[in-house]
C-alpha cells in the first residue's frame, strides 16, 4: 500500500538534498518520479528548479494554491506512468491539497514524499504541515544542528543587520540571509551565534 509521507525540519537540514536524491535512486533504477514544487518558493534563478545548497538541482512541475493535485498527478500519470510523487517546501501546500495527495496515495497507490518545515519563524505551524502532521502515514524529523551544538527544530527571521524579527507576515522568502535554525532554547532569546 503506497504512503504519504512528510519528512519535516527547520530550514537548513537538507531536505532538498535528501529529495532530490530519492528521487534519483528511482530513476537509478528505470522508475519515473514526478517533482512539485509551490510557486510561492522563488529563490532560484529557475523558479522550475528544486536546488539543494551543495548543488543538485531538478526541474519540478510549479504548482498554485489554486490547483488540484489528484488531478494534475493523474494527468502526468495517464501519460507516462509514475512510480513516486515528491513534493518539495510542502508547507506551503494548502490543506485541501494535502488531501488530494491523500488520495493519490489511496487510491492510485502511489507513494507521496513530501518535504518542508513545520513551523514559521514565529513558532506556528504552517497550514500545509499541519494537515500533514495529522493525515500523512508516516511522519518523520530531518535533523539539523543550532549554532549551541544542540538539535536545532526552530527557525528565526532576521533583518539585514541579524537582529531577530518577531512580527510580520508568515511568508517570506528568503534563505541564509533571512532566516537561521536555532534550539528552542536560543530561538526563544532570539539568541543568534555572535549576538550580545
Amino acid at each position: 500500500m503506497a504512503k504519504l509521507y512528510f519528512n519535516y525540519s527547520a530550514m537548513n537540514a537538507g531536505k532538498s538534498t535528501i529529495l532530490l536524491q530519492s528521487s534519483y535512486n528511482y530513476h537509478e533504477r528505470g522508475m519515473r518520479t514526478l517533482l512539485l514544487k509551490p510557486a510561492i518558493d522563488t529563490r532560484e534563478d529557475g523558479e522550475d528548479q528544486i536546488m539543494s545548497r551543495i548543488g543538485l538541482s531538478a526541474t519540478a512541475d510549479i504548482i498554485t494554491p489554486e490547483q488540484n493535485l489528484e488531478k494534475h498527478i493523474q494527468a502526468v500519470h495517464d501519460d507516462t506512468a509514475l512510480n513516486c510523487v515528491l513534493v518539495d517546501e510542502a508547507q506551503f501546500l494548502t490543506e485541501a491539497q494535502v488531501w488530494q495527495l491523500s488520495r493519490v496515495a489511496d487510491h492510485m497507490g502511489l507513494p507521496i514524499m513530501c518535504y518542508g518545515l513545520r513551523t514559521d519563524f514565529q513558532g506556528k505551524l504552517f497550514p500545509g504541515s499541519a494537515a500533514l502532521l495529522a493525515i500523512a502515514d508516516k511522519i518523520k524529523e530531518i535533523k539539523t544542528l543550532c549554532w549551541c551544538g544542540r538539535k536545532a527544530t526552530m527557525t528565526l527571521r532576521v533583518n539585514k543587520s541579524g537582529a531577530a524579527v518577531t512580527r510580520g507576515k508568515q511568508v517570506e522568502i528568503g534563505g541564509n540571509d533571512r532566516y537561521v535554525t536555532l534550539c528552542r532554547k536560543h530561538w526563544m532569546a532570539k539568541k543568534v551565534r555572535g549576538a550580545g
